[in-house]
């Protein structure tokens, strides 16, 4: 072979194993199939051995929570208490060490793990998998295709064309917060800031004092609901809202659950999102670099 032919095919190689690693930087440490309950998004895992669990995805948890019979079962480690905030008040929930999961091809070990007393009458879910998860891994949340996808920080690479939005969290704060808008009574844009919960199959759910500030309720065509979660029951009137605007998405017509008793947040934040909104997407969450990227789905 002459020099000049030499010279072409070096490029050409050096191109090659840079797509090549490229492609493998981006590949899934595993790939899930989910289930839905209510458009939430619920995994199959295994944990410490036990197989055919399911597990509702949660950005709202700041702790991964398990089943009280599930912890009755498992060798796991009792290590003390912790106190779990709801949209209705708290509740004290014992801890526990020792807990492995099976995500697919990926495995997830918590430092801790925490159970709700409140739980034990029902069976919905084995648990919840809350903020470690997405601080572990990079994870995408393909509603259309009805799969999760979590990749390696140090390794995943996005080259798509979605919205990417930043995310921020409160010192000490797991629940991602976001930037967005919605209209005003007179139409002048309401700009506040709110987390993020796929825990939560409203569309949009907004505290009480950031109703009144703003005479939210005063035009809108509302009925009498409630929601309910840990610490019990809320009073909301449920409604919908013109848009919401997210960067330069925006979602129209979204369902919300304007609060009358308490907030689903703490002030200053206006409340949060939730699955209602996020189902229209391909959503990836990447803690490590502080952002959400929202891709529409495309069209088939």
């Amino acid at each position: 072979m002459n020099r000049k032919s030499t010279s072409r095919v070096v490029p050409l190689l050096l191109l090659s194993l840079l797509l090549t690693s490229t492609a493998l930087a981006t590949e899934p440490l595993a790939r899930l199939r989910f289930s839905s309950s209510s458009d939430r998004v619920m995994l199959p895992v295994s944990l410490n051995g036990s197989n055919g669990l399911s597990f509702l995805l949660d950005t709202g948890y700041g702790l991964t929570m398990i089943h009280p019979v599930l912890a009755e079962t498992l060798p796991l480690r009792r290590t003390g208490e912790v106190t779990i905030a709801g949209i209705a008040g708290d509740e004290r929930a014992p801890t526990f060490e020792g807990a492995a999961f099976q995500l697919g091809g990926a495995t997830y070990e918590p430092r801790r793990v925490a159970s709700l007393g409140s739980e034990s009458g029902r069976r919905r879910r084995d648990g919840i998998l809350g903020s470690g998860v997405f601080r572990q891994f990079v994870v995408e949340i393909d509603f259309a295709g009805r799969q999760v996808a979590l990749y390696a920080p140090s390794n995943f690479a996005y080259a798509g064309q979605g919205e990417v939005v930043p995310l921020r969290f409160r010192r000490g704060g797991t629940t991602p917060i976001i930037h967005a808008s919605i209209p005003g009574t007179n139409a002048a844009l309401i700009h506040g800031e709110y987390e993020i919960d796929t825990g939560c199959d409203s569309s949009i759910c907004l505290g009480h004092e950031f109703v009144v500030a703003h005479h939210l309720l005063a035009d809108s065509e509302t009925r009498a609901g409630g929601k309910f979660g840990v610490g019990g029951r809320a009073r909301t009137r449920s409604g919908h809202l013109p848009q919401l605007q997210i960067g330069g998405t925006k979602v129209e017509r979204p369902d919300v659950d304007f609060f009358i008793d308490g907030s689903p947040v703490d002030q200053p934040l206006a409340g949060h999102i939730g699955i209602g909104v996020l189902k229209q997407f391909k959503v990836l969450f990447d803690y490590s670099r502080r952002r959400m990227i929202l891709e529409r789905p495309v069209a088939r």
